[in-house]
């Protein structure tokens, strides 16, 4: 029944459009009962050029047809849906998996879509529909699309006169634009509205397009360009700035004219003041506009501003809500106005976020209406529960978004004042609720993706920075919104021996679950190397040949900076990546002239070098990847000056703001990796002495003689004899159980004595487990155990540290 009541709806409102034969908005309007009736997220109608070789677009509605692979023309001859369809004169109905088959698509889309193409009535063209619904077009909508076909009567192309090419007279409003030129003809009219006198234009298109806001130039070059611009009329409404005031905004409507016989095509039409005719617009216009939005809308978020955008000024609402269905809930994503106090005090209870989540069981109207899926109007005083009739005391109107055979969400449009609903706004409605389901499906889906995507990057990546001795660091990860692949940038800080911090940042080559991987195990690999003690070139080419020995396709660039916290200096070695960047405590800003070595994964012998690197109390170091500084408006080198320029201006004092303000404007095309650190200088900086021990009878000698001298140098007198001990036992073990250098470190800090022995094996030593007295050995390690706090060993390059620590009572003041 609702089926056939669809129908009959379908042929009362062709039959009001089609009264008027001579409108010359007939034709558009009859084609936006196909996205009302029919279901369709596009349509269009073809006729046959004069030759009758070629099937031109004379008009389209809905989303662009450059989603779904539609062209402005089709050889007659062809195989092209419209072509068949013409000359068998029977509709021709083509599912997902047919579409995917033919040739003739050049462009499939992410998600699934069906297309249909019927003989209009007058057999001399086509009706082209395009529906993202799940199956494609049931029966009824069939019968609505068989409706429109035989009411899609062709006119005759017009015979009154044009606006006439260069050098004729054209009316005040009118222009003529030479589309190979750029060379355009205006009236006085659209002078005028541009602020210019006669005498002042120079007849060039860029004169005029520099006047307009930049925000709208998109817009307006896809129709000033050949390329971009289809067969037939087009409307569009933009702004020009004003010397004084906000920007005014005009409305454009053109035709685009074959010019024939070698000439070459124009653009004409008209440009008005979009303030006097907006009450003009016609609701098939504002339907495009909306499928456009949504067309380009990636986000929930966004589906819900392009649909405010699309509604709430055209029909004059006081407030408007999109919300997506969850369970029993509607989350609602956006609310215009957004101030809590313009909505109902259930909304308020049910603030929890950002956002309300309101349920849906406290309001049984709306529950009824998204069950039976149909947009309902109720006019001021109608009885309704307060949670919706404080939302329109005017009148109010929900629209339940279907997407396939589910609800995606509800949009909630009130007014304060008694409102008025005539069929054309219902007719906006209907169609604005179906274009808006499917959107917000696709969104909410990339939404999801993008954010499991974001969560597997960010396990990647540290979970938290480490405290640094005589340091602060941020950093910041953004992910890419012009796909869901996961990226390869990554950083990382690593605390290492003796008061040094390793800053990394780098970028693997590509987007995918492999690229991602692969950093995952390339920063594993730099810390690891790092820690062991190697010198930042040995750690980089070790990462080198780890890389080329993955027999991977992928390559990676990376930036290593070792810093000595206790002397402000630090060394860098570059791998095909950006240099730090320097902001010095005078506010001046330099990049660092580090010589860099090639990506690594690309040359197995490849030469690091390292570069010097001097940093004053309060200098900050940038380490960055290339999404923050490079785009299609800027190279690199202009981004890295822009960068340096505005740490230049940026507050030393907070970090966090800083690697907030560089991200805030950043373009989102490319991941980016952010690490910044601001280097103050160890207040404490501890006194290190070392000393080689040679492999001679009285090594250990050696090294209890110079332990004391060091000790009582420092003023160190208690505990001096465990301290001895303890290094008789650790150079004793060295000397007897390893081969190669041995070295002893000895450092004071405060009150804890710190005493290690590196040696060549990286054996750690056992501590026994039980000792005989018969026993010759095996009682070292549990004398060092006995007289120190604590002991260890550590991984250091080519061997280990044996390290032990003791609790001075009376220790001497570090410098």
């Amino acid at each position: 029944m609702r089926g056939s009541t669809r129908t009959v709806r379908a042929e009362g409102a062709l039959r009001t459009i089609t009264v008027d034969q001579e409108s010359p908005e007939r034709l558009r309007r009859v084609l936006e009962q196909a996205l009302v009736f029919a279901g369709a997220a596009f349509a269009a109608v073809y006729t046959c050029a004069a030759d009758g070789e070629v099937l031109q677009m004379v008009e389209s509605v809905g989303a662009p047809g450059s989603l779904y692979g539609v062209r402005d023309s089709y050889p007659a001859s062809g195989h092209s849906p419209a072509a068949q369809a013409l000359r068998r004169g029977q509709p021709v109905w083509l599912g997902t998996k047919e579409l995917h088959e033919r040739a003739q698509s050049r462009r499939i889309p992410a998600y699934d879509f069906s297309l249909a193409a019927l003989p209009v009535d007058d057999g001399g063209g086509c009706l082209l529909a395009v529906s993202e619904r799940p199956g494609g077009f049931d029966p009824e909508d069939r019968a609505c699309l068989q409706l429109i076909a035989d009411a899609a009567f062709i006119p005759a192309p017009p015979s009154g006169p044009e606006p006439a090419p260069d050098g004729g007279e054209l009316p005040p409003d009118a222009f003529s634009l030479a589309m190979d030129t750029g060379r355009v003809q205006a009236g006085e009219q659209i002078l005028e509205l541009f602020g210019l006198a006669p005498g002042e234009f120079d007849g060039r298109v860029e004169t005029l397009l520099s006047l307009t806001v930049p925000e709208d130039l998109p817009a307006l070059m896809s129709v000033v360009e050949a390329d971009h611009m289809s067969i037939g009329d087009r409307e569009l409404e933009f702004r020009v700035l004003q010397p004084a005031g906000p920007p005014r905004w005009l409305r454009l409507r053109g035709r685009l004219l074959s010019g024939g016989e070698g000439r070459p095509a124009r653009l004409v039409g008209s440009v008005a003041d979009a303030s006097t005719l907006r009450s003009d617009v016609t609701d098939v216009a504002r339907v495009q506009r909306l499928a456009a939005a949504l067309a380009t809308a990636v986000t929930v978020r966004d589906v819900g501003k392009a649909v405010v955008a699309a509604l709430r000024r055209p029909l004059r609402a006081d407030r408007i809500a999109l919300a997506e269905l969850e369970s029993d809930r509607l989350v609602v994503t956006v609310l215009d106005p957004p101030e809590p106090e313009a909505w109902p005090e259930l909304w308020r209870s049910e603030w929890r976020t950002e956002w309300p989540d309101a349920p849906v069981r406290a309001m049984p109207t709306l529950a009824a209406a998204l069950r039976e899926g149909r947009a309902q109007i109720w006019p001021a005083g109608s009885p309704l529960e307060p949670a919706l009739a404080e939302v329109g005391p005017g009148g109010l109107a929900m629209l339940p978004l279907p997407a396939g055979n589910r609800m995606a969400g509800a949009c909630l449009i009130g007014w304060d004042t008694p409102h008025d609903f005539d069929p054309d706004e219902r007719a906006l409605l209907t169609a604005a609720a179906g274009l808006a389901g499917q959107a917000l499906m696709r969104a909410r889906a990339f939404d999801a993706e993008h954010e499991l995507v974001g969560m597997l990057q960010r396990q990647l990546l540290p979970r938290r920075l480490p405290r640094l001795p005589g340091a602060v660091a941020v950093a910041r990860y953004l992910p890419s919104t012009a796909g869901l692949e996961l990226g390869g940038d990554w950083y990382d800080v690593i605390p290492l021996p003796d008061n040094h911090v390793a800053l990394v940042i780098g970028d693997v080559q590509g987007h995918s679950a492999g690229a991602a991987t692969l950093m995952g195990q390339m920063r594993t690999a730099l810390r690891a190397y790092a820690i062991e003690g190697h010198p930042p070139d040995v750690v980089v080419s070790h990462a080198n040949r780890l890389l080329m020995d993955m027999e991977t396709d992928l390559f990676a660039t990376c930036c290593y900076v070792d810093v000595d916290m206790e002397e402000g200096s630090a060394w860098c070695v570059r791998a095909g990546h950006l240099p730090p960047v320097l902001r010095h405590p005078d506010g001046g800003t330099d990049i660092a002239e580090a010589e860099g070595g090639p990506p690594l994964g690309v040359v197995r012998q490849a030469v690091f070098p390292m570069s010097p690197l001097r940093l004053q109390r309060g200098t900050l170091i940038a380490l960055t990847t290339d999404g923050l500084v490079e785009s299609h408006e800027a190279d690199i080198d202009q981004g890295m000056r822009s960068l340096a320029d505005q740490l230049s201006a940026a507050n030393p004092a907070h970090l966090g703001p800083i690697a907030d303000a560089l991200l805030g404007n950043a373009p989102r095309s490319d991941d980016i990796a952010l690490l910044i650190m601001r280097y103050d200088g160890m207040a404490l900086r501890p006194r290190r002495e070392s000393w080689t021990v040679w492999r001679v009878p009285q090594a250990v000698g050696h090294a209890r003689r110079f332990t004391r001298r060091t000790l009582r140098s420092w003023g160190v007198t208690e505990n001096l004899d465990a301290a001895l001990l303890v290094v008789s036992e650790l150079v004793t073990n060295a000397l007897v159980h390893t081969d190669g250098r041995v070295r002893l470190d000895i450092t004071l800090v405060n009150d804890r004595l710190r005493l290690a022995v590196a040696d060549a094996s990286p054996r750690t030593p056992v501590k026994p487990t039980s000792i005989g007295w018969e026993a010759t050995g095996g009682r070292g390690i549990l004398l060092v155990e006995a007289l120190s706090a604590s002991w260890g060993t550590v991984p250091v390059s080519g061997g280990k540290q044996v390290w032990a620590e003791l609790v001075l009572e009376d220790g001497a003041p570090a410098r």
